[in-house]
């Protein structure tokens, strides 16, 4: 009855009834009296609903976390596990900053402003981890070129290996993952995954025959300092990144040259070429085919459409990155650019392409 599992739940009546009159946990079934009769299953749903409510989430977001047909429930229990690691951990580090800086002002010392807000920084993977599972996927195509770059390594360090998508199987594989979310989407019987930052390796000089990373030096804090690590650790050197100049990714990608400006100033100062002779290493372009399986940023450059959808756009950093209106403007402009064919008209030139060179690059020392 709705009474008893309000009772175990914690929560009022008044509450389950709202989420049964939004469709968010509806009982299977009434008894003649009309009253709500809960099943195993709606148990099961409610302590997911309720676990991603008390984590934070929105009731839009819970809805779509839980209504995600491609999450088990194993998948759901390894995710809030990673979310309640992380948000402990964060309190941890938030507690540790507190003490330094009364410690601090005790002595008289003044924090910096950067100093200040460090300790309510929350990592982006934190923010979009959760969408991971729904949208990023290996793209053969893409592994393959990486893959052979690996060339005849036997043992393989992933730094910033997130959910695991492009370990190369067949392989000794040692990932390296800071975000706790990120660690509890690793499905079972993946490699060991160590908690670490790129910056900061836990490993000796020349450990590995070839170390990895795919499309995470730009959430690095020093992307340098990262590849200068990899390097240190291995003998060959694999990343899968981005060329943000002029002549790159900005001018390429209809998406960020038409309807995200803002990508610009975030990106300002990278340098592909900077990273490359950090390393000393030399550059492959990396072709995007039309349907490309991971759901990255410019996965979708033939297939504009999806855009629109918001578990695309939560799996991606960027719109993240640009903050709510940019985005919302984005969208609304895409949408209207679409219905009119304006968007076709500008972009006719791909519609029969196979694959597109958008600015995406291995490097590879």
């Amino acid at each position: 009855m709705v009474g008893r599992v309000a009772d175990l739940a914690g929560v009022t009546v008044r509450t389950l009834h709202h989420y049964d009159e939004i469709g968010l946990v509806q009982p299977s079934a009434r008894t003649a009296a009309g009253y709500r009769v809960y099943s195993a299953g709606d148990v099961e749903r409610l302590r997911e609903v309720l676990v991603y409510r008390r984590l934070g989430f929105t009731l839009r977001e819970v809805a779509d976390l839980v209504g995600d047909p491609s999450i088990d429930t194993v998948a759901h229990l390894r995710r809030m596990r990673g979310l309640l690691l992380e948000q402990r951990d964060r309190a941890d580090a938030m507690g540790a900053a507190i003490d330094r800086e009364l410690e601090a002002r005790a002595m008289g010392m003044k924090m910096t402003p950067e100093q200040q807000l460090g300790m309510v920084g929350a990592r982006l993977y934190d923010t979009i981890g959760s969408a991971y599972t729904a949208t990023r996927h290996t793209e053969p195509r893409i592994a393959e070129q990486v893959w052979d770059a690996l060339g005849d390594a036997r043992t393989v360090l992933n730094v910033g290996a997130g959910t695991g998508s492009y370990e190369p199987p067949g392989r000794e594989v040692t990932a390296v993952e800071p975000s706790a979310v990120m660690r509890a989407q690793r499905p079972a019987g993946a490699a060991l995954c160590v908690a670490a930052a790129a910056e900061n390796l836990p490993f000796e000089d020349q450990s590995f025959d070839a170390a990895m990373a795919f499309s995470t030096v730009h959430h690095w804090q020093d992307p340098v300092a990262g590849l200068r690590e990899m390097r240190r650790v291995a003998r060959r050197v694999v990343v899968f990144t981005f060329d943000a100049s002029e002549f790159g990714w900005r001018r390429r990608f209809w998406l960020t040259r038409d309807y995200l400006p803002e990508a610009a100033g975030l990106v300002a100062g990278w340098s592909l070429a900077g990273l490359a002779d950090a390393i000393g290493a030399r550059t492959e372009p990396v072709l995007i085919p039309w349907d490309c399986a991971d759901g990255f940023l410019e996965a979708y450059w033939r297939r504009p459409e999806a855009y629109l959808d918001d578990h695309v756009r939560r799996a991606v950093s960027l719109w993240t990155r640009v903050g709510p209106e940019a985005e919302q403007r984005a969208v609304r402009d895409l949408r209207d650019d679409l219905a009119s064919g304006s968007w076709a008209e500008r972009n006719r030139e791909l519609i029969d392409l196979d694959a597109a060179e958008l600015g995406l690059r291995l490097l590879v020392a």
